[in-house]
């Protein structure tokens, strides 16, 4: 992912909030099992679902 311009990370939406969240480094590796574009939406997730 080297060069990239930011405009053309990729993209996904989160199921939570509904809102779109770009790739970030420290997502590098493990980007095909992010859900939630935050905490915050994570642990809301478990609340609503249990």
């Amino acid at each position: 992912m080297k060069n990239v311009k930011k405009e053309n990370l990729p993209q996904k939406t989160c199921p939570v909030c509904g809102r779109p969240f770009s790739w970030r480094k420290k997502w590098e590796k493990v980007w095909h099992e992010v859900k939630y574009c935050s905490d915050r939406c994570r642990n809301n997730s478990k609340k609503t679902s249990g």
